[in-house]
């Protein structure tokens, strides 16, 4: 099992693994979760899937196994800023407004984490191995690009796999349904994790 951080100036080394990171995410999605999303080519992605940000998969032999996207708090592209921010904004109609306890940061050291998967044809046995690689790889890469905080619209279960894995995060909102599942934004501190 590997995990690699992707961005646009790396793709070319890792072959079709983004294409596939993709792919997984529109089975996770649109396929399971049933979500209505922009897809092409077999593949989901959105407005925030710019130079900006960086995308984390999990993968073996090929197979992406989990994924996340980071960007940054101070993207913009168009109208656009990160998902989280828009959708407090009212700009995203899937998304509620009030799904943050407070303003929406603008801060090169907080990233959004976004499209938080972990593929359905992991066995039980592997998920906490992968999601652990996952969270890990995230918080590597989110240092490297000078994150102290990741803001994260993940799944509401998220408090059971961040206490196994021994992170210092704190829910930011509400527990929400989001078409179907239920989901909330958290709040990571970098610098009391993996020290």
């Amino acid at each position: 099992m590997l995990t690699t951080t992707l961005s646009f100036e790396n793709f070319h080394n890792h072959g079709e693994l983004f294409v596939n990171l993709l792919k997984a995410r529109k089975q996770s999605f649109i396929v399971q979760n049933k979500w209505d999303l922009p897809e092409a080519g077999g593949m989901e992605y959105d407005q925030y899937d710019t130079p900006a940000s960086r995308w984390i998969a999990v993968h073996k032999f090929g197979e992406v196994l989990a994924g996340i996207r980071l960007t940054p708090t101070t993207a913009r592209c168009g109208m656009y800023s990160y998902m989280i921010r828009d959708a407090q904004k009212g700009m995203l109609d899937s998304i509620p407004s009030d799904l943050l306890y407070f303003d929406a940061p603008v801060d090169e050291h907080i990233w959004e984490s976004s499209r938080v998967f972990v593929s359905q044809n992991v066995p039980a046995n592997m998920r906490i191995k992968v999601q652990a690689s996952l969270m890990m790889e995230m918080i590597s890469a989110a240092r490297t690009l000078g994150a102290t905080q990741i803001l994260g619209l993940v799944p509401a279960v998220w408090s059971r796999w961040i206490a196994r894995l021994n992170l210092d995060a704190e829910p930011a909102g509400p527990k929400m349904n989001i078409e179907g599942t239920m989901t909330q934004v958290a709040l990571m501190r970098l610098a009391s994790t993996l020290h």
